[in-house]
């Protein structure tokens, strides 16, 4: 392209990084993505940023898709390139957004993997043999009886607790939103294990349920990598990490209930369509209630 145009979205660049604030991830992906447009138009001998098309732009971005990027690749780098454009837009170098009204091809949502009962009923059954695998064992327990987010359970204080009601409240879950949970008697259990074996590492001024050896509140990645170690030393070979016992919660619920609205509001989703994601419905179930429901479905007998 013209030194002119180089000019200007390095001034972009700049103000990302200057003026807004940007980190210095977002400024490098910005560049990366811009580049690769920049790439396009050189190719295309167009000089000039408002010289560029809708037709471009749904060029650019057909040809990045056939190149093997996905969906959500794509939609960053349209981000990037929409940004850039309401810039030149301010600048009056540009009359329009000419990937305003461009969009990613979409991607197909896969259901992350799930253990049955059977499996999950191994892991949680394996025997403490520590404080802090009591801890854990808690901890794991309290996941799938109440289908919690990671950072939700991390950030669980003694307050939020009811073991007499069996209850827990999520102050701050996904989007600011808060929910009253069930805790499932095993879990109450297990909770009540641990609330023994806290007293020795906790100061009174510690208001965090799981704690670390040193009394600190049990970050994200230490959960993580106790379930890890825990799935290890029982001889599990499964991967198995928090959000696939939030899954298990969602899609046995699910199986048994039939209660798609419930699961949903115990997961905190706002859309039922995401919860429709998490979860699985049981096929035979399923066939079994249009056998008997659906008027031109019942079998002819013999």
């Amino acid at each position: 392209m013209h030194a002119d145009a180089e000019h200007i979205l390095a001034e972009f660049l700049n103000l990302l990084a200057a003026e807004k604030r940007a980190s210095e991830h977002t400024v490098k992906s910005y560049q990366r993505d811009l580049k690769q447009l920049n790439r396009y138009c050189t190719n295309k001998l167009i000089e000039q940023w408002q010289d560029v098309q809708q037709n471009d732009i749904r060029a650019h971005i057909a040809g990045r898709h056939r190149a093997g990027l996905g969906s959500k690749s794509l939609q960053r780098e349209l981000s990037a390139i929409r940004s850039f454009y309401n810039f030149l837009l301010k600048k009056q170098i540009a009359d329009t957004n000419p990937a305003q009204h461009i969009k990613a091809p979409k991607q197909p949502r896969k259901l992350p993997k799930t253990l049955d009962v059977d499996q999950v009923t191994g892991l949680l059954e394996a025997s403490a043999d520590s404080a802090l695998e009591i801890r854990d064992l808690a901890m794991f327990e309290l996941f799938y009886s109440s289908g919690l987010r990671l950072s939700e359970l991390s950030a669980l204080d003694l307050p939020d607790l009811d073991l007499a009601d069996q209850s827990l409240l999520v102050r701050s879950g996904k989007g600011g939103k808060s929910r009253l949970l069930p805790v499932g008697s095993k879990a109450v259990n297990a909770i009540e294990n641990w609330l023994q074996q806290r007293l020795k590492y906790a100061s009174v001024s510690e208001p965090a349920l799981f704690i670390s050896s040193r009394g600190a509140r049990l970050g994200q990645r230490n959960i993580e990598l106790r379930l890890t170690q825990w799935c290890k030393k029982k001889g599990i070979a499964e991967h198995i990490h928090p959000h696939m016992l939030r899954h298990c919660f969602a899609s046995h619920l699910l199986e048994s209930s039939q209660d798609l609205r419930a699961v949903q509001e115990l997961l905190g989703h706002s859309n039922i369509s995401t919860t429709q994601i998490y979860t699985h419905l049981d096929f035979q179930h399923l066939a079994d209630v249009y056998d008997k429901t659906h008027p031109r479905a019942k079998k002819i007998s013999p």
